[in-house]
């Protein structure tokens, strides 16, 4: 590792789904523990840092948060290629949201590269009185799709975390555990291809 850097492994995610779900949320409180009630939209693409600790290893993670409107899709298609790990995300109290989850699957799919990661992300779970779609629904796409699934609350700070924690961890499986070729921590860092630089339990 070299001297003047600070972590072993950069690991690209990148978050997508319509506008409205809460990307930009989930995005703050984890990168910065925090979290706004104001509606934020966000224009085009934006990402932040932080750097975790799996397994002895010091993984940096860059998230890519993109807007979920349709006429920014063809903006955001390019950046699906080097992301490692993708978080589909849906709001629990707006069904569409949750339907549309299969059209962002198959632009992962038409787009992302082979065999990258996913998880399907259910946020605002602490809205139980406006919920719109069950835990249960959540889970059956989930399923349907091959993919691990979680619901959580970027308000309430539930999920958070362990949504990004697992997505990282099993990206480092199948990059690093499973491949002993990789022991040159430059050998997975696929951030320097991305465009610009910088930057527990279930809820029921």
């Amino acid at each position: 590792m070299s001297g003047n850097r600070n972590y072993d492994v950069l690991i690209k995610l990148l978050l997508i789904g319509d506008s409205g779900v809460g990307k930009s949320c989930c995005l703050l409180r984890f990168s910065e523990d925090s979290f706004t009630p104001s509606f934020i939209t966000t224009i085009g693409i934006d990402f932040k840092i932080r750097t975790i600790e799996l397994d002895g290893k010091r993984v940096k993670l860059q998230i890519w948060d993109t807007a979920g409107q349709e006429r920014f899709r063809t903006i955001t298609t390019a950046y699906y290629r080097g992301a490692m790990g993708i978080l589909l995300v849906y709001d629990v109290t707006d069904e569409r949201s949750f339907n549309n989850i299969r059209t962002w699957f198959a632009n992962v799919e038409q787009h992302a590269s082979e065999g990258v990661n996913k998880i399907l992300i259910g946020n605002k779970c602490d809205w139980e009185e406006k919920r719109a779609v069950t835990t249960e629904q959540g889970q059956a796409l989930a399923d349907e799709l091959g993919i691990p699934f979680l619901e959580v609350s970027a308000k309430g700070n539930i999920n958070i975390d362990k949504a990004f924690y697992n997505l990282a961890s099993d990206i480092k499986k199948r990059t690093i555990d499973t491949a002993k070729e990789y022991q040159n921590p430059s050998s997975v860092n696929v951030g320097a291809n991305a465009p610009g630089a910088g930057r527990g339990g279930n809820c029921c």
